[in-house]
């Protein structure tokens, strides 16, 4: 039996993960290398704190994840290749309650990214 995300070397171990899991990918992995090139390591350090305040619910994460994805061109196709492969790292690591809600969430949040994209490029 695997482990359930617990810690914040947990958070570190899944997003570094599923970044270089999504990098590889022919659809997006073109789209975080032209919007993060030489930003990786702020980027991470971000969504380190993001998924720790969402997952463990500790308030580490304070700003508007949404608007810098505005101008990135995503679509239905993109959302979902980064879900599939978000569920696929979370299951390929953890197991438990806590990892059952990181991918919860992050069903919600891919939606919820979506959807805002989607109504403010009307």
């Amino acid at each position: 039996m695997k482990k359930d995300i617990e810690t914040f070397d947990d958070i570190k171990m899944l997003v570094d993960t599923f970044y270089n899991n999504a990098r590889k990918d022919a659809q997006i992995g073109p789209v975080f290398e032209k919007y993060l090139a030489g930003h990786w390591d702020e980027h991470l350090e971000k969504l380190y704190r993001f998924w720790q305040t969402i997952i463990l619910k500790q308030m580490a994460y304070y700003g508007k994840p949404i608007p810098v994805h505005f101008k990135m061109l995503l679509d239905d196709k993109h959302f979902g290749i980064w879900l599939e492969i978000w569920n696929s790292t979370v299951t390929s690591l953890y197991e438990g309650p806590l990892a059952d809600r990181a991918k919860l969430r992050g069903r919600t949040m891919s939606e919820a990214f979506l959807k805002k994209i989607k109504k403010s490029s009307v």
